[in-house]
């Protein structure tokens, strides 16, 4: 396998940068379980009590040649639970590839900095990158999805929920006499003055953490929307990583003001 793997991830602080992730089914949301360990149900929270990356300073560092280089490291219990379960989720992070980005995950060999995915319990991960040995889970088989791998990878490179978006107001209503309160705070972000992403990877569904079934958002001003995907980052989730990392002499793209265009007209309905 190529050493060098290409996961198209947008790097978003919590106060700066803000993206999500969609599931069309609520036994589809990564979770990490409930109490103070966790915030939205997959996002950890360290000792000092940090939920949110502020400024720049969670962002992982550009490389010289203008990539950005994440080493990642596979727990052996993988391999203990299921003979394929290390070789399915390098699997992933090839099949989660996607060009038009400088984002390259790599395997570790001695970095400093690195993501070490563990089948601890449920989907979680850190927000932004902490330094060190940073841990990532993805509980096997539950979490060993291209979905799910993607949106707490995600996570860990400084992503908040979409539905957390300063503006979300505008676009979507919560349903909040259906869901658990807590997984549906809004976040101070600036959205790189990009439009909301009813189609972004990190987007939850129309039925995410319903407590009697019934649909906890719906999308305010085109109500035929479709909130939620498990295919990938949208086209708008990798013009927001360029964006964000500067990465538009390597990976300019001449289609996006089309695109943008389209997700305008989609969100608005008309």
């Amino acid at each position: 396998m190529d050493p060098t793997v290409t996961f198209v991830l947008l790097c978003v602080a919590a106060h700066t940068w803000a993206i999500p992730i969609l599931v069309s089914v609520p036994s589809n949301i990564p979770s990490g379980g409930s109490g103070d360990g966790f915030r939205e149900g997959d996002i950890a929270v360290s000792k000092s009590g940090s939920r949110s990356c502020f400024a720049r300073s969670c962002l992982w560092p550009k490389s010289v040649d203008g990539h950005v280089y994440i080493a990642y490291m596979l727990s052996p219990e993988y391999s203990k639970h299921c003979p394929l379960g290390g070789a399915s989720i390098s699997l992933l992070f090839t099949s989660i590839h996607i060009n038009g980005t400088c984002i390259r995950f790599v395997p570790w060999t001695h970095q400093v900095d690195y993501l070490d995915i563990q089948p601890k319990s449920g989907c979680w991960s850190y927000l932004g990158v902490h330094g060190g040995a940073q841990t990532l889970s993805l509980q096997a088989p539950d979490c060993i999805t291209s979905g799910v791998t993607a949106h707490e990878l995600m996570h860990a490179l400084g992503f908040v929920h979409e539905h957390s978006r300063a503006d979300r107001d505008k676009y979507i209503t919560i349903q909040w006499a259906n869901i658990w309160k807590v997984n549906f705070c809004i976040k101070i972000t600036s959205n790189l003055d990009t439009p909301y992403d009813y189609g972004s990877i990190m987007h939850f569904g129309k039925y995410a953490y319903s407590e009697d079934g019934d649909p906890t958002i719906l999308p305010k001003k085109n109500p035929n929307a479709q909130l939620g995907q498990r295919f990938g980052p949208s086209e708008l989730d990798k013009f927001k990583i360029n964006k964000l990392y500067k990465c538009g002499e390597l990976h300019a793209s001449c289609k996006i003001d089309k695109k943008l265009h389209l997700i305008k007209r989609l969100v608005s309905g008309s």
